[in-house]
């Protein structure tokens, strides 16, 4: 009696679970896939850092690798044709099969970085992955401006500026080396206070300063990959003298007032009118008598230079 063959569906059915997911593995083994320990790696300026790019499936015993960097819209190589391109040569390796490893990475390294891995004995041969690369840079001792003198009750306004750094910094202020709350209502220490701190650009505006916001002032930049400060400055607050201002005004008054009367009576005495020379003119007489006279030194008097015409 020959046997009857069941269909291979059910021997499938009846297979545990762990064999047939064994079985779809084999199925799907023909796919180059790739992973990354770390998608967004952050490293400050001047370390090292490792750009994971893993391939987890293939049957391409060398694949094709590939890196590009993409920043402002521009793609570049970083690995091509088995060496380091451009401005990455010379430190970075590539570490492992596919990973890339770069050395003393500056600001300009940030960037989006692509790796792509092409496998020809792989039904699917072509996979990449995306890295982004963040580099923070140290904060430099910030451009502090603080006024020098104010009257009680005016306006002052304080600059804290840094360029260098990113992250962008925050900024806090100190006067005395006591930090600054963002603003002076908030804390009881400052309620003689009216000042107004703006952490994202660093200005520290006093609506009306008191006496007590006399002080040595300076500003701190900070982030992620450190902090700088600038020098201290020190910023007076000083008493208007009203009185003293007024009576100032009378002084200059009065001293204008006597230099016009000096110079009226000057006028009036005639010393600002030119004088005459005194002494005798002598004009030449006319030719009436047809007689010329010239008067010399050695004589003293007049003398005939001509007979008279007759």
């Amino acid at each position: 009696m020959a046997l009857r063959r069941r269909p291979a569906v059910r021997l499938c059915a009846r297979l545990p679970d762990f064999f047939l997911l064994l079985l779809f593995r084999g199925c799907l083994i023909g796919a180059v896939n790739l992973k990354s320990s770390n998608r967004t790696p952050v490293v400050q300026e001047f370390e090292s850092v490792e750009l994971s790019c893993i391939i987890t499936d293939s049957q391409t015993s060398d694949p094709r690798i590939e890196w590009k960097k993409i920043q402002d819209d521009q793609t570049t190589y970083v690995f091509f044709d088995n060496r380091i391109q451009g401005d990455l040569a010379g430190r970075a390796e590539l570490l492992g099969k596919t990973s890339l490893r770069i050395w003393n990475v500056t600001r300009t390294d940030s960037a989006l970085y692509r790796c792509e891995v092409v496998a020809r004995n792989d039904r699917k041969e072509i996979d990449e992955i995306v890295i982004e690369l963040t580099v923070q840079v140290k904060p430099v001792p910030p451009v502090c401006r603080v006024p020098k003198a104010v009257p009680v009750g005016k306006t002052a306004t304080l600059h804290c500026q840094e360029s260098e750094g990113y992250p962008r910094p925050h900024y806090s202020w100190y006067r005395n080396d006591v930090p600054l709350p963002t603003d002076s209502r908030a804390n009881p220490r400052f309620r003689n206070s009216s000042f107004l701190l703006n952490s994202e650009t660093g200005t520290l505006v006093f609506n009306a300063v008191h006496k007590e916001d006399s002080g040595q002032y300076y500003c701190i930049a900070s982030n992620d990959a450190g902090s700088a400060r600038c020098e201290e400055q020190e910023m007076e607050v000083y008493d208007l003298n009203i009185g003293g201002i007024i009576g100032g005004i009378l002084v200059v008054l009065a001293v204008l007032a006597l230099i016009t009367v000096g110079i009226c009576c000057a006028y009036r005495r005639g010393y600002f009118i030119n004088n005459k020379q005194n002494g005798e003119s002598y004009k030449s007489p006319g030719k009436t008598d047809g007689v010329n006279y010239i008067r010399t030194d050695e004589e003293g008097d007049f003398r005939h230079k001509s007979s008279f015409v007759i």
